[in-house]
């Protein structure tokens, strides 16, 4: 229950922010065994559905600023699960690949990120699921402009 009087309660910048904290413990719980932060499972996700992405790529699909993106692919790149190669139209881009290893931790990391979603919707009414969800994709998007 919201304590009466705590301008924090009413701020949606800040509720963004815990709800991002609550997501993340609880993933970082869940997914624990494919050793990925919730970023790092964003972007092999993203590269999953379509390889070949630019960095530039993946910082539009995901939303994740460049030098935390750059600091991403580089540890990504460290362990194994993805590779970069020129990008055949641009030869300053690189093109990132999922590795076979990288596909494995996506793997592993899916059902702990259903899970996830799975908890923090349960606190939801069903009825208000959707519209949360949609919600979430209004500011996403219009921040996005």
């Amino acid at each position: 229950m919201m304590a009466r009087g705590n301008q924090l309660n009413r701020s949606a910048m800040h509720l963004l922010h815990r709800a991002g904290q609550c997501a993340a413990d609880i993933f970082s719980s869940e997914a624990r065994t494919s050793g990925l932060t919730p970023r790092q499972f964003a972007v092999l996700m993203v590269v999953a559905e379509e390889e070949g992405l630019t960095q530039t790529d993946l910082v539009e699909r995901t939303g994740i600023d460049r030098s935390t993106l750059a600091d991403i692919v580089g540890r990504l790149l460290g362990r194994g699960l993805i590779q970069r190669r020129r990008a055949k139209d641009d030869a300053r881009a690189y093109a990132i690949k999922l590795t076979p290893q990288g596909a494995k931790s996506l793997r592993e990391a899916q059902p702990g990120a259903q899970t996830t979603d799975a908890q923090l919707l349960a606190n939801l009414p069903p009825a208000k699921r959707q519209d949360f969800l949609e919600s979430l994709n209004l500011i996403v998007a219009a921040v996005r402009k």
